[in-house]
């Protein structure tokens, strides 16, 4: 079953030497579910280059790779000095009988070279060992400055291949910068590489800025500014920086998500003592009232499809996540736990719906059903919140903030299950995360 995967803009990508098998061929192919996940055993024997040609990159996009999937928490690297053959260039054929005799499931090698027209070519292979086959083979195009975007290509395409999830290594986080004391911290918003490589901030600081969620074509970012004193939302050209005002409205305006489509973003307003939720068409700035009720009705977010909005709401007496149709009308409270549930976002793949939960002195970050069944916390502390997930749905990012006079914030990433909880590579403190979608 060859693979090809969808054209970069930066990279051109085409199946190289795949002599790929479908679990129904019995290649390795994991399911990760429950308690019981065993990391997959992964080699990686070599990563070959004409000498004095591309040497040095063969290496930086490994070193991407495999860091990138033993971050995930589902894959071991074996180290090299546990490899009985030694491999002495691309094309040489895997002797399968020493990879099962340390037990890796898997190996990948690959290659790197230079091209007459200034692109790097590199192409990789996956071996599953006990299969003894090649179950994978891409080849990539690319400027060498994107190196480490192959790098996270290839992460993806191994992690897909081998656990049926979908990618989320070439992607970025944009996220709330902090820096300064909790009297008078300095708030930029950043963007980087969803493994803290590559950061770059958006804004210089003057102004407090909350909230940041990306658009699904990665091109725009809403987000809060108080730049005007009361709480506004801009929208930014990612690639130029050119931002303006979502209207202006009277009171506060806040809580701003794009529907899946991009064409519109859902906000909350507020006039008079009163907040409900509306959205906005983004070609007319038409606006149009969702909900109409004397409650805060907030923090709204689509479901994959468009289809609903899940939201938070006080309309019972106390905080909780209701779900109801894209057009309005009424709602469904799904959430019934103890405490108060806010900051509800839909997961890209429909099946679950991630929150923020309080009571107790802690705040907590999980999931939990879309009709409110089977609620999950999957990390608490003094103040753990604001959930985003990754493009596959599998990966939750959030930030925690430390007590006291000196608690700062930070950002993690735990999976669905709640293993390989773990703090994130930004450069410094940050809050409010907001995973794009896979780069295109």
């Amino acid at each position: 079953m060859n693979r090809i995967i969808a054209a970069l803009s930066i990279i051109a990508l085409s199946v190289f030497g795949a002599q790929a098998q479908s679990s129904d061929d019995g290649a390795l192919e994991i399911t990760v579910a429950g308690g019981e996940f065993k990391p997959i055993s992964l080699a990686a024997p070599g990563f070959f280059a004409a000498p004095g040609d591309a040497t040095d990159l063969a290496a930086q996009i490994r070193d991407v790779a495999l860091a990138d999937l033993a971050g995930s928490g589902l894959f071991r690297v074996i180290p090299p000095e546990a490899y009985i053959q030694q491999l002495q260039d691309f094309d040489a054929e895997p002797q399968y009988a020493d990879w099962q005799a340390i037990n890796a499931d898997a190996l990948v090698t690959g290659n790197a070279n230079i091209e007459p027209d200034g692109r790097i070519r590199v192409q990789f292979r996956l071996f599953d060992s006990f299969a003894a086959g090649q179950v994978e083979g891409l080849q990539f195009f690319s400027d060498p400055a994107d190196f480490r975007r192959i790098g996270h290509k290839i992460a993806d395409a191994i992690y897909t291949r081998l656990t049926g999830e979908g990618p989320y290594f070439d992607s970025r986080i944009v996220y709330v910068h902090e820096s300064g004391t909790k009297g008078k911290r300095v708030k930029r918003l950043a963007i980087m590489d969803q493994d803290g490589a590559n950061n770059r901030f958006l804004t210089d600081g003057r102004q407090l800025v909350v909230t940041p969620r990306v658009s699904p074509d990665d091109q725009e970012v809403v987000y809060i500014s108080f730049e005007r004193g009361e709480p506004q939302i801009f929208l930014m050209n990612l690639a130029t920086g050119q931002q303006e005002v979502l209207g202006n409205f009277p009171g506060m305006s806040f809580a701003p998500r794009f529907s899946p489509d991009g064409r519109q973003v859902l906000m909350s307003l507020t006039k008079g003592a009163n907040t409900d939720i509306y959205v906005m068409d983004l070609a007319s700035r038409r606006l149009r009232q969702l909900t109409d009720s004397p409650a805060i009705e907030t923090a709204p977010s689509y479901s994959p499809d468009g289809s609903q909005i899940v939201f938070e709401s006080d309309r019972g007496g106390g905080q909780q996540i209701y779900v109801m149709s894209a057009s309005g009308g009424p709602a469904t409270r799904i959430s019934f736990g103890q405490g108060r549930y806010g900051t509800p976002v839909w997961s890209p793949r429909g099946d679950l719906i991630a929150f923020t939960k309080s009571g107790g002195g802690q705040f907590a970050v999980g999931v939990m059903r879309t009709d409110g069944s089977d609620e999950r916390i999957l990390d608490s502390s003094f103040l753990s919140e604001g959930p985003t997930w990754a493009p596959n749905g599998r990966v939750l990012a959030f930030f925690r903030e430390s007590a006291g006079a000196n608690g700062a914030a930070s950002l993690w990433s735990v999976d669905i299950t709640g293993r390989n909880l773990k703090r994130l590579a930004a450069p410094g403190a940050g809050s409010d995360p907001a995973w794009s979608p896979i780069l295109p």
